[in-house]
């Protein structure tokens, strides 16, 4: 029996034979010791508030900001109280509200739509395909159909399009492009930065995204106008001159009045923990995509299992990883899961009928009009989520994908007799 470490792992059952993984798929790494030194420099100061700043000091959030959008390549950022407010802050800025149809991927997670429905608007969902992107002949069809004049897209799990040509759909429907890179904070496309190719990018600092301040979130955007609507909803007051990469202070002149106060501000302490991590992404992005890589090596070619294969153009951070059971049952994919689960492997099903912890499937979201997406339907009815933490070893990446590979052909096997 092999632990974590490659070494014996603890067992009640002497007899056990089959190999069982002990870590943990919801352990963070620790925070960096120099985001705990900033953080307690913050809270020695007592001045946690993003405007409670000395003379011309920059302050943290600030800093952040300056930092992010430098790495991010975007004119303006801003840092606010988590990914779920960003993006409904991103659909404020654009003047979304009641009654507006926003198209969004059929395959997401809850906040997506939540900050659809959050200002008011209705989703309206898109196809998805077996890449686990956005159907871009679907989004086609339906910008024509529903008039709707944003797409709030969501690169779900890391999973990014073939951007150029969304874009190109994106203009000939006169559609504004919010993206969500809760899960590609550090990817590309060909190239270019994840959240760089629509009107504003979101990104999420949540304990499981890849900066950890427990919940956070960032904005970048090049438009002057959007930003300072942004800034002023994310409840700056009139200290919006405070923002070192924000627009000058004649963009606020006509939105200053105007744009009420739905206060979402990032705090000095998670900024200061977040900084040092920015500085050390690279190297975890390279870190993710060792785990990543081995975990698909171990699984290709596993009768009964797709491996989705990634594109070429496309950059990863591999933070998590997903396969496909073309053809199983609902009681097939229920029993590999327990399977899994019983050799310490956990594996979250995106197409159980309700929701389970952070899973969910488009028509558990009742605050949505009811839709019908059958390939979507299709791809949610074999789809396998599996988290990657860094507290993995590349050791642990080759015995997970053999435990999961060793479960799907005996369920295979057993299935055949």
């Amino acid at each position: 029996m092999t632990g974590i470490d490659g070494g014996p792992a603890p067992s009640n059952s002497p007899r056990m034979e089959k190999p069982v993984f002990t870590g943990k798929f919801t352990q963070q790494e620790p925070i960096p010791e120099a985001a705990i030194e900033a953080a307690v420099a913050v809270m020695r100061s007592g001045r946690l508030h993003r405007y409670n700043l000395i003379g011309d000091e920059e302050g943290e959030v600030s800093a952040l900001e300056r930092e992010f959008a430098a790495f991010t390549g975007a004119r303006f950022a801003l840092a606010v109280a988590s990914g779920g407010y960003a993006m409904g802050c991103a659909l404020r800025a654009l003047g979304v509200g009641h009654g507006d149809k926003v198209l969004s991927n059929g395959v997401t997670l809850a906040p997506v739509p939540g900050a659809i429905a959050s200002v008011g608007a209705e989703p309206v969902f898109v196809e998805t395909t077996e890449a686990l992107t956005i159907d871009i002949d679907d989004l086609a069809a339906k910008a024509e159909a529903t008039g709707a004049r944003v797409l709030l897209l969501s690169h779900m799990r890391g999973h990014i399009c073939d951007m150029e040509r969304l874009m190109e759909v994106a203009a000939a429907h006169d559609l504004q492009v919010i993206e969500d890179c809760a899960h590609t904070m550090g990817a590309a496309w060909k190239g270019v930065p994840s959240g760089r190719h629509g009107v504003i990018g979101c990104y999420s600092t949540q304990t499981y995204k890849h900066m950890n301040s427990g919940e956070g979130g960032l904005l970048v955007s090049d438009d002057p106008d959007i930003m300072a609507r942004a800034i002023m909803l994310s409840g700056s007051y009139m200290l919006f001159g405070r923002h070192s990469v924000g627009p000058s202070v004649d963009r606020f002149e006509n939105v200053k009045y105007e744009t009420p106060n739905v206060s979402g501000r990032m705090d000095h302490l998670r900024a200061a923990i977040l900084r040092p991590q920015l500085a050390d992404l690279a190297a975890q992005v390279a870190r993710w995509n060792a785990l990543y890589r081995t975990v698909e090596e171990g699984l290709r070619n596993t009768p009964g299992l797709s491996v989705i294969e990634r594109p070429p153009q496309e950059s990863i951070v591999g933070s998590s990883i997903q396969f496909l059971l073309p053809g199983w049952s609902p009681e097939a994919v229920r029993a590999l899961v327990a399977a899994c689960a019983a050799r310490g492997v956990e594996l979250k099903w995106f197409g159980a009928a309700e929701p389970v912890a952070f899973t969910s499937r488009y028509d558990s979201w009742r605050y949505a009009p009811a839709q019908r997406l059958p390939r979507t339907d299709a791809i949610l009815a074999g789809l396998i989520d599996m988290r990657l933490p860094l507290t993995f070893s590349e050791a642990d990446a080759r015995l997970i994908a053999s435990i999961i590979r060793d479960e799907v052909m005996g369920a295979r096997a057993q299935a055949a007799e």
